[in-house]
């Protein structure tokens, strides 16, 4: 039995091809899954399209197999294993080896996906201290979209405050765009009790957001002031949580409605890396002016990720999932990503 995969030579999504590879056995402290199902992030499109090269210790030229977020079943353990049995349903972490703290380079330089081999396939080995047990209440499809969108949303709000205190109640939470840590920060801030303004350039998009429990609701391509709108929503307040995905177009934006003492957590850049239209922002003044704390965000550690999984359980919180694509149909799911017009997150099935 040979394992079916999609490789990439990181030279766009047209360069996606799938092949076979000989099904891999588990070696000591290791265990062979089947995966079930993949979700995509805006990272593999740029790794597909060989322009994810800010982290010195991702840059590959190699051929790989994409992607990092996967729910699957163990079919196999090693030698040495003891916390995992055949039969378990487990999802992948982005960096195996980032198990609580501070990331640092070391554990950034075997993420999956790039520059490691990543979970596009239908069976892959993993180290056993590099998985996490699925949510039994969500379907592989669901629990497929956690590794890293919902990791990242959880990190945004809580990554600041002690292990269990998760989330402030009456705070301000503002989400730029519809995608997967949007709508995963989205359901997680109402679970604890925030107040949620969500963004984006589609008022049918912006009616699913209301209907997920979004408070307040702002098209920014008819309102294009909206830091503005934002201010006039919290009563001159602010927010004290900014999910920051945009990057070079909305930054400034972001810093002229957060509140005094609030968090812009800086997690992508999908308006730009590079805005040759704006002046060069000051961030010392932006940020001293109002004691603001400005964050990268890049995922987090498996700790924190088994904290969010209970309080996803605890609040019973099922990942939305927008489109599901056939693994034949890997590049079409690709291509819808990179065009932007999901909400939440889109998955492949791969069994």
């Amino acid at each position: 039995m040979a394992v079916q995969q999609w490789i990439t030579p990181l030279k766009g999504i047209d360069s996606l091809s799938q092949t076979e590879a000989p099904m891999p056995a588990p070696g000591p402290s290791e265990v062979l899954v089947e995966i079930r199902a993949v979700s995509l992030n805006y990272r593999d499109v740029e790794v597909t399209n060989g322009e994810y090269k800010h982290h010195k210790s991702a840059e590959q030229d190699a051929t790989i197999v994409p992607c990092s977020d996967m729910c699957g079943v163990v079919t196999q353990v090693g030698s040495g294993v003891t916390k995992w049995t055949v039969g378990d349903r487990v999802l992948s972490t982005f960096l195996p080896d980032h198990q609580t703290g501070q990331v640092t380079e070391k554990e950034l330089g075997r993420s999956l996906g790039l520059p490691q081999d990543g979970v596009l396939a239908t069976h892959r080995v993993f180290s056993d201290h590099g998985l996490v047990k699925a949510p039994s209440f969500m379907s592989d499809e669901e629990a497929a979209t956690l590794p890293i969108a919902s990791v990242t949303a959880w990190m945004s709000i809580n990554g600041m405050r002690p292990m269990g205190q998760n989330g402030g109640k009456d705070e301000y939470v503002l989400l730029q765009g519809t995608g997967g840590v949007a709508i995963a920060g989205l359901q997680i801030a109402k679970a604890a009790g925030a107040k949620v303004i969500i963004t984006s350039s589609s008022d049918a998009k912006l009616d699913q957001a209301k209907k997920l429990g979004a408070d307040f609701t702002i098209n920014y391509r008819t309102n294009p002031d909206w830091e503005a709108e934002v201010m006039k929503i919290t009563e001159n307040h602010g927010a004290d949580i900014v999910l920051e995905v945009g990057g070079a177009k909305t930054l400034r934006k972001s810093f002229d409605c957060i509140a005094f003492g609030g968090l812009i957590n800086c997690i992508g850049y999908v308006s730009g890396k590079i805005d040759a239209d704006e002046d060069r922002l000051n961030v010392n003044l932006l940020a001293l002016r109002r004691t603001v704390t400005l964050r990268g965000i890049i995922n987090g550690p498996k700790d924190r990720f088994e904290e969010m999984i209970r309080f996803y359980e605890l609040n019973q919180i099922h990942p939305v999932v927008n489109r599901v694509f056939s693994f034949a149909d890997s590049k079409e799911a690709f291509r819808f990503l990179e065009s932007g017009g999901h909400f939440g997150k889109v998955v492949i099935k791969i069994q």
